[in-house]
């Protein structure tokens, strides 16, 4: 998480930044009452990774429906990554790491609730497989309802 919090987001690689565009986005569709998947199709698409998608959509939808705290992201124009953003970022980095999962599990109890922490953390694993395999470097993105944090 402290590799992220309050840095640039021109400082993540452009794994990061997908991630980040990704999150924020689902986030931006489901406030306007948009179907985040159909609003991100074309963005997965283009850099092979529509395969994540669905999975993505699961862990996102769980943790904006099943948190413990609001989680705050930023809107899509926003330089910064914060706090919320840096401890997800964090989440989907640590899911890609060898025997980071253990980790990972303990960070999303702190975040969701209990019966949601599996599911969440299967949908990540999955999305972050997919991702992964089209090509994205999550291990090292760096060089409840959630909602966008007002700017």
């Amino acid at each position: 998480m402290y590799a992220f919090v309050d840095r640039p987001v021109e400082n993540l690689c452009n794994s990061g930044r997908f991630l980040l565009w990704a999150m924020r986005g689902w986030v931006a569709a489901a406030e306007r009452g948009q179907c985040p998947p159909r609003r991100l199709r074309r963005g997965f698409a283009a850099v092979d990774a529509a395969g994540a998608l669905p999975d993505f959509h699961v862990a996102m939808a769980l943790l904006g429906s099943d948190a413990t705290q609001t989680l705050w992201l930023a809107p899509m124009p926003c330089r910064q990554v914060s706090e919320h953003e840096a401890i997800l970022l964090g989440l989907w980095r640590d899911f890609s790491l060898e025997g980071a999962s253990t980790t990972a599990r303990a960070t999303l109890a702190l975040l969701a609730e209990e019966e949601s922490v599996g599911p969440i953390a299967n949908a990540m694993r999955a999305a972050v497989g997919q991702l992964v395999a089209a090509g994205f470097d999550m291990s090292a993105l760096a060089a409840g309802t959630v909602k966008h944090q007002e700017s």
